[in-house]
């Protein structure tokens, strides 16, 4: 199996950053359940940068269409626009990436890698 990796990114101007970090980390709840629910997510991730003024979400789907379950998930459709209210862009299109090779980590914190990944895998191997 070969993961489609779905990057979805939002900028904000240095001054809202703590704010809408402060949103996106209340979002959990809202979005959690229905996106745990959704066929094919292997992993979710979503990340804040403050040195870029971005936060970030970033998922593992075992397929193109699995991963596009989102662009019509209609609890994060609506959480956008508090989003952009406070001056927030969000980069368009959302990516979906092809997986070309990928790697299994050894975690550091003592947490399992997520599940799903294979040494070291490479196209025609």
């Amino acid at each position: 199996m070969k993961p489609v990796v779905r990057v979805s990114i939002l900028r904000c101007p240095p001054e809202c950053f703590a704010e809408l970090r402060q949103m996106a980390a209340e979002a959990d709840s809202v979005l959690r359940p229905g996106i745990e629910a959704m066929a094919g997510l292997l992993a979710f991730y979503f990340g804040a940068d403050e040195a870029t003024s971005s936060l970030t979400n970033v998922s593992l789907w075992s397929s193109l269409e699995a991963a596009k379950q989102l662009d019509t998930f209609q609890p994060m459709l609506d959480l956008g626009k508090p989003f952009s209210a406070k001056g927030a862009t969000f980069e368009r299109p959302i990516m979906n990436y092809a997986t070309l090779w990928q790697l299994k980590g050894t975690a550091v914190s003592g947490e399992a890698a997520p599940q799903g990944f294979a040494v070291a895998q490479h196209p025609g191997s």
